[in-house]
């Protein structure tokens, strides 16, 4: 893990800033959505990036009852 040597406060409602140098790198803009992930002891945020949820692909999704599918498996789960 690479340590950027920035700091920052927990504000009251638990938020904290995202540095700009940061969110232009990871090209995180206003209203991106992150994941959040726990390992061991660590919070890992992610830039969340929607796939399909029975093969992971991430072109051509549409939603289906809140789940992402893709195209390809919309036309497998027709032949079943």
């Amino acid at each position: 893990m690479k340590s950027t040597g920035i700091v920052r406060k927990v504000d009251e409602l638990g938020r904290i800033v995202l540095p700009i140098e940061l969110r232009r790198v990871l090209d995180i803009a206003e209203r991106d959505e992150l994941e959040i992930f726990m390992e061991n002891e660590r919070i890992i945020l992610q830039k969340y990036e929607p796939c399909c949820t029975f093969c992971g692909a991430s072109n051509s999704l549409v939603s289906y009852k809140g789940k992402n599918v893709c195209q390809t498996c919309v036309r497998n789960l027709h032949h079943v």
